[in-house]
């Protein structure tokens, strides 16, 4: 029987965690809502869109450590209270994740996030869904780098 890797991801009102394990190796990574969030507003991104960049991102990173991969194919769902750029609720399910055709497990995938941006008076709610299938891939160079880290 094989041994899946697994990727856990546990979110609260602070931080969203990312962990991946392969048999004893494992990595970590937290993403602190209030930072970054901060700084969104202050720059005038959009909250939501820039944490789904920074959620992909992670995830990668987190993968790399332990086992380090060229593609990685991501697939989730999204749901929010208005179009992505002007969302201030998400709601993500993560379906599945692929590394170089290594299914991983995941483990606590669905988690929303609220407050993402200040809401004005006139807000109306907007329902909105859809769905994510990115291929990411590791550029030669840093593959190089991941691969050195892992003989360690």
């Amino acid at each position: 029987m094989a041994v899946s890797p697994v990727l856990v991801v546990k979110a609260d009102d602070s931080t969203v965690g990312v962990r991946a394990r392969l048999y004893d190796d494992f990595s970590e990574h937290k993403i602190v809502l209030n930072s970054v969030i901060t700084y969104w507003w202050a720059n005038d991104l959009p909250a939501a869109v820039k944490f789904l960049e920074l959620f992909d991102s992670v995830i990668k990173r987190t993968i790399n450590e332990i086992m380090p991969h060229k593609t990685l194919d991501l697939k989730y769902d999204v749901g929010a209270n208005q179009v992505l750029e002007k969302a201030s609720e998400i709601e993500i399910n993560l379906i599945s994740v692929v590394a170089d055709d290594v299914g991983f497990k995941i483990e606590g995938g669905s988690f929303s996030l609220n407050g993402l941006r200040k809401v004005e008076s006139d807000f109306e709610a907007k329902e909105f869904s859809t769905s994510f299938d990115h291929v990411i891939e590791t550029p030669d160079i840093v593959l190089k780098k991941y691969r050195e880290m892992n003989e360690k």
